[in-house]
């Protein structure tokens, strides 16, 4: 099985494309993410992600993530949670590191990838 981030954007005009991924593909839909994490200035600031189950053929498990650009409380969090919602689920919010502490983005996907199958969110390596 192949789990992987699609980065979508910053959750400006992209979050909209994360919600019509969710209720276009409710069928899939596996969990919602708040990913909370805290700037060198103090600042937090959120991701928001979707993940989905495993296509049929392929195994693939994609992720879809708005990294690290919306503010707590704005509106745009609420479109997110409202989608999720909708479905029945509660998003999940974790406290993580902010991107800007890895070396590259893979590095910082793969270490959420780690804490999702850790915390049994999503299936472990196969």
């Amino acid at each position: 099985m192949i789990q992987r981030f699609i980065e979508l954007g910053e959750g400006y005009g992209d979050i909209f494309e994360l919600r019509e991924l969710i209720t276009t593909n409710s069928h899939r839909f596996k969990h919602g993410f708040i990913f909370v994490s805290e700037q060198h200035d103090g600042k937090s600031t959120l991701s928001v992600a979707a993940a989905f189950e495993p296509t049929a053929q392929g195994g693939f498990m994609p992720i879809y993530i708005c990294r690290e650009g919306i503010p707590e409380n704005s509106k745009r969090l609420e479109i997110f949670e409202e989608a999720v919602k909708a479905l029945g689920h509660t998003p999940i919010k974790m406290d993580v590191k902010h991107s800007s502490a890895y070396g590259e983005k893979r590095f910082y996907f793969s270490h959420l990838i780690a804490i999702l199958r850790l915390n049994h969110y999503i299936p472990p390596m196969q």
